[in-house]
């Protein structure tokens, strides 16, 4: 069972009130961030006209315009599925006695929350689980809302690396102001994760996702970006 099988229907948790958890989000962002400054580290400094700029800049777009429907679309999906598994699981439940229902409860529980419920919680939430109605599951405009701001995630994290190059003339100065603008981003995304995960020192988790970020730069450098 997890978080978002129980969305909209009980009190069990509040995160799955949010429309996308902070790991989604940050891991949206990071997924159009990577692929934004992968396409625009193709360009050549040496030899690349503005006609090439523009090209490149219209490609980055494009391709995340097209990740983040496959990736909203995805959502859509598991939640989907999610939603079906849950709705089986009820119908189980209900067609089992009192010991079977709970073992069935206590194998559904993640693996980390499993050995920290004992009997008395796991027959809360059988009896939570049967008060739940049993229909069609079907995706509502929670999930379709959610699913866009999927999309928006991704196609907005290509304008900060393509930013400079609309704003500057100077190829080679853009190119590098884009790459500092994604080592600050990503920075600022793993120190979110850092952050959200309780680490004591989330700033360390800032600074390892950046040094990410430089690694695939100057990846991208020696392969001729």
């Amino acid at each position: 069972m997890t978080a978002s099988a129980d969305s909209g229907q009980d009190g069990f948790t509040t995160e799955s009130k949010r429309l996308l958890d902070p790991i989604d989000r940050i891991s949206e962002i990071l997924f159009g961030l990577l692929m934004a400054v992968t396409i625009v580290g193709s360009l050549s400094i040496a030899t690349a006209g503005r006609d090439e700029v523009r090209t490149v800049l219209v490609g980055a777009l494009g391709c995340n315009l097209a990740w983040g429907l496959v990736d909203a679309v995805m959502y859509l999906v598991r939640q989907l599925t999610e939603k079906t598994r849950n709705d089986a699981l009820v119908r189980q439940l209900r067609s089992a006695d009192g010991p079977t229902a709970q073992r069935i409860i206590a194998r559904a529980l993640p693996a980390g929350v499993s050995p920290l419920v004992g009997p008395a919680e796991i027959a809360a939430m059988h009896a939570r689980l049967l008060a739940l109605p049993v229909g069609r599951p079907r995706l509502d405009g929670q999930d379709f809302l959610a699913a866009f701001g999927v999309f928006l995630l991704v196609v907005v994290a290509t304008f900060p690396v393509v930013l400079p190059f609309l704003l500057l003339s100077d190829l080679p100065t853009a190119m590098k102001f884009s790459r500092y603008v994604t080592v600050a981003m990503l920075y600022a995304a793993g120190h979110g994760l850092g952050r959200h995960a309780g680490h004591p020192r989330p700033f360390v988790t800032g600074v390892l996702m950046a040094l990410l970020g430089v690694a695939l730069i100057l990846a991208i450098m020696a392969l001729g970006g």
